[in-house]
Order: C-alpha cells, then sequence, then structure tokens
C-alpha cells in the first residue's frame, strides 16, 4: 500500500466524523466534570434534580462503576496502563472496522479516553450521576460511563442481530 492510499484510508469522511465524535464526547465528559469538581468545591454539596437523580461527587480510584478501588499504588498504575493498552486496541479496532463498528468503537473511545485522562490526572475519577429509588442506588457514573456503555451495547447488539440477520 502507497502512502497516499493509505492517507486516503485514514483521513476519509468516515474517520474524520468518528475523530469528531471522540473528541466531542471528551469535551462534554471534562466539561461536565470540571463543572461539577467546581460546583461540589464552592458549595460543597450535592444538588437534588428530582427523587429519582442527584448530581453528587464520587471519587473512584477503581474501574468502571467503583470496581477494584485501589489507592493510588502499583496495582492502580497496573490497571491504568492495561486500560491504556485497551484503548490502542480500540483504536486499531476502529481502524479496521466497518462504518457502523466504527462508530460504535468511537462512542467507546471517547469516553475511554475522559476516563483515562481523570485517572492520569487526578489518579482518580470522578462519578456523580447519581440514580437512586428509595434507598437503592445505583453505581454513581459520568458522561464517559455513559458513552462507554452505550458503545458496548450497541457493539453487542449489532454482533447478534444485524450480524446474525446479514449470515442468513
Amino acid at each position: 500500500m502507497t502512502m497516499i492510499e493509505l492517507k486516503h484510508k485514514i483521513f476519509n469522511k468516515v474517520n474524520i466524523f468518528n475523530f469528531f465524535v471522540i473528541v466531542l464526547i471528551f469535551i462534554a465528559d471534562r466539561f461536565s466534570k470540571i463543572k461539577i469538581i467546581n460546583l461540589v468545591l464552592s458549595d460543597n454539596k450535592s444538588v437534588y434534580i428530582n427523587d429519582y437523580l442527584n448530581l453528587e461527587l464520587v471519587w473512584n480510584s477503581g474501574i468502571g462503576f467503583g470496581l477494584l478501588n485501589l489507592d493510588a499504588g502499583i496495582w492502580y498504575h497496573f490497571i491504568s496502563l492495561v486500560i491504556f493498552f485497551v484503548i490502542l486496541a480500540i483504536i486499531y479496532l476502529i481502524i479496521k472496522s466497518s462504518n457502523m463498528d466504527k462508530f460504535f468503537l468511537s462512542l467507546v473511545l471517547g469516553g475511554a479516553l475522559g476516563n483515562l485522562y481523570d485517572r492520569v490526572l487526578y489518579f482518580s475519577v470522578p462519578d456523580f450521576i447519581d440514580i437512586h429509588f428509595n434507598d437503592y442506588h445505583w453505581f454513581t457514573f459520568n458522561i464517559a460511563d455513559i458513552f462507554i456503555s452505550l458503545g458496548i451495547i450497541l457493539i453487542l447488539l449489532n454482533e447478534v442481530f444485524l450480524k446474525k440477520n446479514e449470515k442468513n
């Protein structure tokens, strides 16, 4: 493959669109986290939205949804390194995937980059969306987690339903 062919393969409309999706998710995630951190630092309180939703800052030093909550020691850095390599694998998959898969993987990548940025900057990820019913609270999460989850759900649905139909 020549350099010109490689350039056209990488810099096509689909890849440029997906790059902007990744950047937009990253910016939305950063903006929301900065806003909630500043709000909590200035008022030191959570924000009541309604009977089912609050905004309350929780620092998550684990992986998704607070699992494996760790101090910033060797295991924390090891998990952060694994996340970095998973992000590299996602970038590779985006390059190799079809258009729809590229988009779904871009949703995951945008969120993963947002959370990795926080792991490096704060040694923890600020989560703040608290969904609850009475005394039952779901895991506290952030905008990046929404896009990671959405991307994974869409990938799974695509694999199970759409690709299954293509084979038939």
